[in-house]
Order: C-alpha cells, then structure tokens, then sequence
C-alpha cells in the first residue's frame, strides 16, 4: 500500500514539473515575441531621434541630452525585456527536461 502511494506521488511529482516547466517556457517565448514586436517602443525610440537632431540643429542642448537619455532607457527596457524572457524560456527547458531525466531514471517501487 505505501508502494503504489509512493509511485503515485512521485508521477505527480514529475507531472507537477513537467507542467510547470511548459508553462514557464510558453510565458518566455510570449515575452520574446512581445519584446520584438513592440511597435510603441520602436515609434518612441524614432521620435526621440527627430527630437534629438532637431536639438542639434536648434542649438539646444539641453534637449539633446535629455533625448539621449531617454533613448538609452529605452535600450535598457528592450534589453531586459529580452533577457527575462530568454532566461524563462531556457529555465521552462531546463525544468522539462529535469522532469524527464528523472522520470527515466525512478523505477516503480513494487
């Protein structure tokens, strides 16, 4: 009686982080395919370039500092965007991979 309990705990177990594993890897390609599709971010990156070389132009620097720093926000916010999503697709991997390394290798206890 403890065996079959014990067999059965450890198939949900396994199923627990095979699931958990998908899922993790579902939700990271999402973040990947938001990141580089995001339209607002690239339309808000090319205003502040035309805002920026109207600065030069206009002799404002001012302006042309503030643009430059928005921009590189705006390089940062992609970047880490991309690096979560990178780092949940290959933890989601990593964890179904894990669920059936060890499903192969536990044998039944009856």
């Amino acid at each position: 009686m403890v065996d079959s309990n014990m067999n059965t705990i450890m198939i949900i177990l396994i199923a627990a982080l095979f699931s958990l594993g998908g899922i993790t890897f579902i939700i990271g390609i999402v973040i990947l395919a938001i990141s580089a599709a995001s339209q607002g971010v690239r339309d808000l990156a090319d205003q502040v370039t035309n805002l920026a070389q109207k600065g030069i132009t206009d002799d404002v620097a001012g302006l042309v500092g503030n643009a430059a720093t928005l921009i590189k926000g705006l390089d940062q916010l992609t970047k880490t965007r991309a690096g979560i999503g990178a780092f949940l697709t290959i933890l989601g991997l990593l964890m179904m991979i894990g669920a059936l390394i060890f499903a192969l290798k536990t044998r039944p206890l009856f």
